[in-house]
């Protein structure tokens, strides 16, 4: 079980993804702001930063979880990444309501990121000196 964690992450992060979207969609909507333009009342720019912030955090996380999980770290990636989404929803769910109820959820997201990172930099150096 504790190796098809990783994939159950990858999955819960395209519904996060997918619920930032919905979230920058209702707040256009909400405040009438007229795609293409990305300003206007901070509560869609909220929406909005946690949409582009979660994608540029996508792009960094979902590579050294993969890697750590191909390279002997699959349970412990996996459980990483589970608190790796939950920062995130915190995140999220702050940064709506308020920008500087961001911060708990940002840190979280980013020391199991940095977990990540460093099961992925172990286990790709251990394949390396052992092949």
């Amino acid at each position: 079980m504790l190796a098809q964690l990783p994939a159950l992450v990858t999955f819960l992060n395209v519904l996060l993804l997918s619920a930032t979207a919905f979230a920058v969609g209702k707040a256009r909507a909400t405040y009438g702001i007229k795609a293409p333009a990305t300003t206007g009342h901070e509560g869609f720019e909220r929406a909005y930063r946690v949409q582009m912030n979660t994608l540029e955090q996508t792009v960094m996380f979902l590579p050294a979880l993969w890697l750590a999980a191909t390279h002997g770290f699959a349970g412990w990636a996996g459980i990483a990444g589970l608190v790796w989404i939950v920062g995130r929803v915190w995140y999220m769910a702050g940064y709506l309501r308020d920008p500087a109820k961001r911060e708990g959820g940002f840190a979280v997201g980013m020391l199991a990121w940095l977990a990540v990172l460093v099961l992925a930099g172990i286990g790709v150096v251990r394949a390396m000196l052992a092949g």
